[in-house]
Formats: structure tokens, sequence, C-alpha cells
């Protein structure tokens, strides 16, 4: 091996070393193109027929911003190495703020982001409701607005899951659903868990401290669905199918919240 690759192999933390999902190449295994083609390109269009402009979007858990950049050139159908959304085919003015709780994952995906105008990059840990209700309300108020239009939560409820327990999974649900008017939902399933346990105890470190007493488990998707429904908080309005690794997109409605029925 030569040896600038030998030392970018030895600075790369071992397999199953990111406690949070913050692999710092995990668009590598689950490429973008796996989630993005399974929704329809006139999603915006039908969401919000008649506004409000611009749209506002919130990806938790962005890691290094591949997948928020493929969302943003998908919901606008920008194609191919198209960098200028002034006129996007779905006829939307959409801004991005994406957030993650690694910054050398940020900082990455500020550098290579072609679209700084409209995607905005932050360093948050979504559970420390200070700082999240300041990076929001902030962001929110450039805007005038009090919620974003769409929330993206791709494969990251089994983090939050696993790091804080059935308690900190359902208060990080009811969070979303009071701040996204749409809320698109990629849970693990539960065969996930278990792998990202068994990858913890083959590196010699401590399991995830609420992981075998978690009593909101089996099919994820559906426990989802539920603590998201319960007390007609949000709707599920449909699914757009499953990956090829398996995680199905849920896309939900507030019912608190103005919405268009799609």
């Amino acid at each position: 091996m030569a040896a600038p690759a030998r030392e970018a192999a030895e600075a790369m933390p071992p397999p199953g070393a990111a406690p949070y999902g913050n692999f710092p190449h995990y668009a590598r295994f689950h490429p973008p193109e796996g989630r993005v083609r399974l929704l329809p390109p006139a999603l915006l269009g039908r969401l919000f027929p008649a506004g409000p402009a611009p749209l506002l979007g919130l990806d938790v858990g962005c890691n290094s911003g591949e997948l928020s950049v493929a969302l943003y050139r998908h919901l606008l159908g920008l194609q191919g190495n198209e960098t200028c959304p002034a006129l996007p085919v779905v006829g939307k003015d959409l801004h991005l703020l994406c957030c993650d709780i690694d910054a050398a994952l940020i900082d990455r995906a500020e550098r290579g982001s072609p679209f700084p105008a409209s995607i905005s990059y932050a360093t948050l840990d979504v559970m420390d409701p200070g700082a999240r209700e300041l990076l929001f309300s902030t962001y929110l108020s450039r805007f005038r607005r009090s919620a974003f239009d769409m929330g993206f939560c791709m494969s990251v409820t089994m983090w939050i899951h696993l790091n804080h327990g059935d308690d900190g999974l359902v208060e990080f649900l009811a969070y979303l659903s009071s701040r996204c008017k749409y809320l698109l939902v990629e849970p693990q399933p539960w065969k996930c868990y278990r792998a990202a346990a068994r990858r913890l105890r083959k590196l010699g470190r401590n399991d995830f401290d609420h992981f075998r007493s978690l009593a909101i488990n089996g099919d994820m998707a559906e426990r989802i669905t539920e603590i998201l429904t319960e007390d007609g908080a949000m709707e599920r309005v449909c699914c757009f199918g499953s990956t090829s690794w398996d995680r199905r997109l849920l896309l939900f409605k507030s019912n608190r919240l103005a919405h268009k029925q799609l």
C-alpha cells in the first residue's frame, strides 16, 4: 500500500466506530440515488401547489451532505451537474437547513456544497433542546416563519433510539412533528439495531446504554408510525417503497400545522 493511501486508511475509524451513525463515508454503502429514485419528482408541487414561497426544509442527521444535495436536486428537478436553481422545473424556491452531530462531517459538507446560497449546514446535537431551539428558531426567523415545510429524517431514528432510549425516541419524533408540516422518515429495521450492537462488541466497546432495555422494538416502521400518529399529531400519507437495503420511506403530514393534501 502506498504511503498516502496507508495514512488515509489508518486515519479512518474502524468499521462500527460511529456510535451516532456518523460514518465518514456513509454515502458509499447507501448511495443517495437509492432513496431519491423512490420519490416523485413533482412531490413539492403536489404538496404545496400554491406556495408558500420559499419552501423551507430541515434535514436532521445529514452526515456529509451527499443525500441533502441529492434531495435538493431531485425535488427541484435539477439534472446532472446543474448548479443554478434560479428556474427550477417545479417552480419552487427551496432552502434546506441540514444538521449533524459530527463537526468534521459538517465541515466536509460545507466545503463540497454546490448550493451554498440555498443549503445551510450546522453542527448540532438534535437532542440538546436549547441548542436545537436556538438554531431552528434563528433560521426560521430569517424567513419570518415558525415551522419547516418539510423535514427529512433519513436513517437517523435508530441512533437516537440506541443513545437516548424509548423516551428519547418519542421526544425526538414529537419535536419534529411540532416543527415540520410534512415529515419524510426512513426508519432502520430492528435487524440494524442488532447489527450496530454487534459491531460495537466486536470492537471490544461497551454496548449501547439502552439497547437491551428498549421496549419499542420489532417492526420499527410501524412503531414509529404509531408514535407520530398518536393523539392525532400527524397522519401517515403514504409509503414510497423500500430501498434496496430494506428501509421504507414514509411520508407524514401534520394535523396541527397548516398543510395541503397530497
